[in-house]
């Protein structure tokens, strides 16, 4: 699932996009004195995708309750704007629930993130868990009051695996319709593998040159997509993901060597089934991926514009696994561009990407703040 990286703050209003490469601090160290990560991007910098101009406008809207780590966009007001025009998407997954809301021009006016982690004890039980459940809700009736606030009464709501696999599902689907004013549409991995497709080929039209493949790593599942460069050639739901993967084999914190082993073998055996090509770029999308890109950059408030096209090598991503596959939970959340709440499951997902890499022999991964909620919000505006 799309479950992109909640560490977000206002967007620094400063930062070009489609900035050429540049040299950044592609840090594997932090604030924990660990040596830093070589090998990001050409000649060990981080280099940089074009994205889209508009991801960095917003309008204000009245302010909720705060929580750490917060993802907002609330700028100058966009001219011309109207509530009347604006779309709100909601994306349902294992981990977080997010908020997306833009207007006719396609600038983002509210992205928000939250950790539900209506996934947990799923891989074990099948059943979504009474306390997850609960959380979930309460996320839901803050994005209701964010959406008034915003003037925006009909939401796009869609769930992903966690909703797809629980045999309970129905016993958040019905509260949360309910709270929300919207149908839920649970939607299949293959639509899940689309959405992503959607917004990386609208992020980075320059990939439109070559073959690339899209990973968007959730917590319940991963979706993989080839594409020739101009459109998709194949798709595939794969049932791993950070969370799933994390309850399934890391027991340990930190983990063992014999829980690692397991994990790379579980994800190598998944892989193993896919036909994938060779050499070619990966573009990730979701929180996994631009976490890993915030702790390259050592960012302490998250930056999507920063994080958006910033380019790893294998051995940047390699670097970064081994770190935090030896730390402990409490020493990961004290890293540098790390969300707390993601930390004791970040080494599952990014394990997912360094071993797609390693299997397509990829030279660099780029990474995309935009994933299955912008997918929805690119493919209603085309009506």
């Amino acid at each position: 699932m799309s479950s992109s990286s909640c560490s977000r703050a206002a967007r620094s209003a400063g930062t070009q996009p489609g900035a050429s490469v540049e040299s950044a601090a592609a840090s594997g160290g932090g604030d924990t004195g660990a040596p830093a990560t070589t090998g990001v991007g050409a000649g060990g910098g981080a280099g940089r995708l074009g994205r889209d101009a508009g991801c960095r406008h917003a309008i204000s809207i009245r302010s909720v309750a705060s929580r750490l780590m917060d993802r907002r966009y609330a700028l100058t007001a966009t001219p011309g704007y109207s509530a009347a025009m604006a779309t709100a998407v909601i994306d349902i997954g294992t981990n977080t629930l997010l908020l997306l809301i833009v207007d006719d021009r396609m600038k983002p006016l509210v992205d928000l993130c939250r950790f539900g982690r209506l996934g947990k004890g799923l891989d074990a039980s099948g059943r979504l868990a009474v306390e997850s459940i609960a959380a979930s809700l309460d996320i839901c009736r803050e994005y209701r009051q964010v959406m008034e606030d915003a003037g925006v009464t009909a939401p796009i709501v869609v769930g992903t695996q966690a909703l797809r696999e629980a045999a309970n599902s129905q016993d958040f689907v019905a509260p949360a319709q309910a709270i929300l004013g919207a149908p839920i549409e649970v939607i299949a991995g293959e639509r899940e593998a689309q959405l992503a497709f959607i917004s990386v080929a609208r992020t980075f039209p320059e990939l439109a040159q070559a073959p690339y493949v899209v990973v968007d790593v959730g917590g319940g599942s991963t979706e993989i997509i080839v594409s020739n460069g101009t459109k998709v050639v194949s798709a595939v739901s794969l049932p791993i993901g950070a969370v799933r993967l994390t309850e399934r084999h890391l027991k340990h914190d930190p983990p063992t060597s014999d829980e690692t082993r397991a994990l790379f073998a579980d994800i190598d055996g998944r892989l193993a089934q896919l036909e994938l090509p060779a050499a070619v770029p990966v573009v990730a999308t979701a929180g996994t991926a631009t976490t890993l890109a915030a702790m390259a950059l050592r960012l302490d408030r998250y930056d999507a514009v920063a994080v958006t096209g910033l380019r790893l090598e294998a051995m940047a991503v390699d670097a970064q696994l081994a770190r935090l596959l030896t730390a402990t939970t409490a020493a990961r959340r004290a890293i540098r561009g790390m969300e707390p709440q993601r930390a004791d499951v970040i080494a599952g997902g990014v394990a997912i990407l360094a071993r797609v890499m390693h299997r397509i022999d990829a030279p660099v991964m780029i990474t995309c703040d935009r994933g299955v909620r912008w997918g929805l919000a690119y493919e209603n505006a085309a009506g």
